[in-house]
């Protein structure tokens, strides 16, 4: 891990590595304006371990081409534990893309972060 400031991510990456060991982590990236979230792309992530800091995650998704303001993970296991195979991995997001696109709420199933590594969440708008 770099030596920048711990983050709630990291934390939360820590924690998952110690309770579940190896798994496999679908993203989906946001935008967020007034009142709205807007999925960007997704990918997914075999996680072995967690060596990897937010730092270096935010370098990663600096390559997707989007300007981001969010990240959302959806931990996933193999039936016998461990990291989903990339067909299954594909399937699933694919799935998940199409869950968020009819219901934002969908989000809060996920831990979902912001550029610095801080805990977010999606609230319902609500008329005036």
């Amino acid at each position: 891990m770099s030596i920048s400031e711990r983050t709630a991510f990291d934390d939360w990456l820590a924690d998952m590595v110690r309770e579940h060991g190896q798994f496999t982590v679908l993203v989906i990236l946001t935008a967020m304006g007034e009142g709205n979230v807007t999925p960007l792309c997704s990918t997914y992530m075999h996680v072995t371990g967690d060596a990897v800091d937010w730092e270096e995650i935010k370098i990663m998704f600096a390559g997707s081409g989007h300007s981001w303001d969010g990240a959302v993970f959806f931990p996933t296991k193999a039936a016998n534990g461990g990291p989903i195979d990339n067909p299954t991995a594909r399937l699933r997001l694919a799935e998940l893309e199409a869950k968020v696109g009819q219901n934002r709420m969908i989000l809060n199933d996920g831990h979902f972060f912001d550029t610095e590594g801080r805990r977010i969440r999606v609230d319902p708008v609500t008329d005036g």
